[in-house]
């Protein structure tokens, strides 16, 4: 996992925390067949249809952004064997349109406990309703669709624990995971998972407003990724400060005291 911590913030707050990508930094990533992430989206794609699209939507200009991006990337070699784009890339891809401020094209098959069929045709706006303490991304919305829309390129990072090795967490495909029952907080952190998506916007051009929104999910074991003090200091400190409702809605709540305990403990471990 190339997760930077710094992305963690203290105290932790749901904002866009969006950010300028450098010039020529990567976007798209080709999915190696070998990885259990692989063989998770190939059982998303042969369990039905991934692609989404209100009706009359044409998404030939984002195809073709997407193609050209992963020739950009060096990560077209997957498309040019002929495999489907859902297999072809880590990312999961979506379209934004500045002119409606809506998703109209979606192509996701590992979400995070939110299904995209509710999602399909939604403003970001209705899209970040349900989040919990939702002010700034919500007072952010029209402002992240028209930089998101408007030509340049964009990132940001989230995160959270889990106690699912899966990448694919739709909810009505994926019941959730109960979290370990044991009142060892070692044990407990040992069968927890960090996970990570990156988000970012490239420009679809070609006489459009619209933008493709790319979602890269990685997981790791907590206990391998957290592998400093300074590290477990600052997840110690992001999730302590996480309000009661951020905790029910990210599923933290049980989890929180025993995470505390074993963060606290690696974080006092210092040469």
């Amino acid at each position: 996992m190339d997760f930077d911590f710094a992305q963690i913030a203290v105290p932790f707050r749901m904002q866009p925390n969006i950010a300028r990508l450098e010039q020529g930094a990567p976007q798209l990533t080709a999915l190696d067949p070998s990885t259990p992430l692989h063989a998770e989206k190939r059982s998303v794609l042969a369990a039905g249809p991934v692609r989404l699209a209100v009706a009359g939507f044409d998404a030939a200009p984002a195809l073709a952004a997407i193609a050209e991006q992963a020739r950009h990337d060096g990560a077209q070699a997957r498309l040019l064997a002929g495999e489907p784009l859902e297999l072809a890339f880590e990312e999961d891809l979506a379209v934004l349109d500045g002119d409606t401020g809506t998703l109209p094209w979606l192509c996701v098959c590992t979400p995070s406990h939110w299904a995209p069929q509710d999602k399909l045709g939604l403003s970001l706006t209705a899209v970040h309703a349900p989040v919990a303490d939702n002010d700034r991304l919500l007072a952010a919305s029209a402002q992240l669709t028209r930089l998101a829309t408007g030509g340049e390129r964009w990132e940001r990072q989230v995160w959270t624990v889990s106690p699912s090795d899966r990448y694919d967490q739709h909810p009505r495909r994926q019941p959730r995971t109960p979290w370990p029952d044991t009142p060892d907080a070692t044990a407990f952190a040992s069968r927890c998972f960090l996970r990570a998506e990156r988000q970012t916007f490239f420009p679809v051009g070609r006489g459009t407003h619209q933008a493709v929104f790319t979602i890269r999910v990685q997981l790791a074991p907590l206990t391998h990724t957290v592998d400093t003090a300074d590290k477990a200091l600052r997840l110690h400190d992001s999730l302590a400060s996480m309000s009661d409702a951020v905790l029910r809605y990210k599923g933290l709540a049980a989890a929180r005291a025993p995470l505390l305990r074993w963060l606290a403990a690696r974080a006092a471990d210092r040469p």
